[in-house]
């Protein structure tokens, strides 16, 4: 179950982290993958990786902020290829602070990142998965998007807005075969968690009825199960990991 053998996949935010992981996972199950984020050394390294267990990847350096390199990478990774079947939209920067005193510009980067940057991507991914009539979309929005968060009205925002593009695309586009579906990730272990004091996250964990921090693993194993074709009659859902800490 759950084979991706001749599928191609693009994960973006796929230098580190979530993304990372889920780029190897969609690779060990028969994907090829292109990895993309700005860190070009970073995505080389995964495409290492990926070859080196067997795989296929390919490195496309590309801000997600910038519509120019969206087009750019698509083309590349259509050209290498010769199609799309999984897009997976996960790259995301925070620009934390008080809404009372959040600047614009901090703002707009995380609206313009998060949320645009995956619509973007998605209108370029959508041409060739309506064309061949099949498609995984999967974004990944947060936990905190459920729940809110203070001092990140920015990123909130942008990760709720994530889940209702989820479901007005899956709507758009569901008679083509194309399924579009959100992962919700709750407090998980990255390196943007790495840095935090002991005493904070032990007050994450309680707060997780699971007792403990996710794993990138945790939240590659659901992206690969929306990506495949076992998923093919779940769209426009959340598929919460969050241990727990919030129940819809």
């Amino acid at each position: 179950m759950f084979s991706l053998k001749d599928k191609v996949a693009l994960v973006t935010g796929a230098s580190q982290g979530i993304g990372r992981v889920t780029a190897l996972a969609l690779a060990e199950a028969g994907a090829k993958v292109a990895v993309a984020a700005r860190n070009a050394e970073k995505l080389n390294a995964v495409v290492a990786e990926i070859s080196a267990a067997g795989g296929q990847g390919l490195a496309v350096p590309m801000d997600v902020a910038d519509a120019e390199q969206i087009k750019a990478g698509f083309k590349q990774v259509l050209e290498k290829f010769g199609k799309l079947d999984i897009l997976v939209n996960n790259a995301a920067i925070t620009r934390d602070g008080l809404a009372l005193r959040m600047k614009l510009e901090d703002w707009d980067a995380v609206i313009r990142t998060n949320l645009t940057g995956a619509h973007l991507c998605t209108q370029q991914a959508l041409g060739a998965m309506i064309r061949q009539r099949w498609g995984r979309i999967i974004n990944v929005t947060s936990v905190v998007a459920q729940t809110g968060n203070a001092g990140q009205a920015n990123y909130v925002a942008a990760k709720a807005g994530l889940i209702g593009l989820t479901k007005a695309i899956a709507v758009e586009i569901a008679s083509r075969n194309i399924t579009v579906n959100a992962v919700a990730p709750g407090f998980i272990s990255t390196p943007m968690t790495d840095p935090l004091p002991d005493k904070v996250k032990q007050e994450m964990r309680e707060k997780i009825p699971l007792g403990r921090m996710g794993t990138d693993r945790d939240v590659a194993a659901a992206i690969v199960f929306l990506a495949s074709e076992e998923a093919g009659y779940v769209t426009g859902h959340v598929l919460d990991v969050n241990g727990g800490m919030y129940m819809a």
